[in-house]
């Protein structure tokens, strides 16, 4: 089973960037999605961004504008460059394979990594 680790993570103010980058343990050419996902404290892990293998990129409204992610299927690694961050941004980010069932990821949570968005 493919396994994903996150880094990148960090303190950054209101208003700067970020990049956060996945590194996934074997190759993702058979991964048809890959996701950034992210939990709050206090809050359910939500879904930020998705890409699919040719490309194609989805975003939660919540960062749409802000946050771009990207996938590199020869080097089996996924980002995501975060700018203009905003306090509510400040949560612990993963990765995984997305799947259309709700909930259901193809792999074991990984330690994912801390952004924290200073005001």
């Amino acid at each position: 089973q493919v396994q994903f680790v996150e880094s990148g993570g960090g303190l950054v103010q209101a208003g700067g960037s970020l990049r956060v980058s996945c590194a996934a343990s074997g190759s993702i050419l058979s991964i048809n999605a890959i996701g950034w996902y992210r939990q709050a404290p206090g809050k359910q892990r939500e879904l930020v961004a998705r890409i699919n293998s040719s490309g194609r990129a989805n975003y939660a409204d919540s960062v749409k504008g802000r946050f771009t992610i990207s996938r590199d299927n020869a080097k089996n690694t996924v980002d995501l460059q975060m700018s203009s961050l905003k306090p509510e941004d400040t949560a612990v980010y993963y990765c995984n394979g997305w799947t259309n069932l709700p909930g259901v990821v193809i792999a074991d949570w990984g330690q994912g990594t801390q952004v924290t968005v200073s005001s």
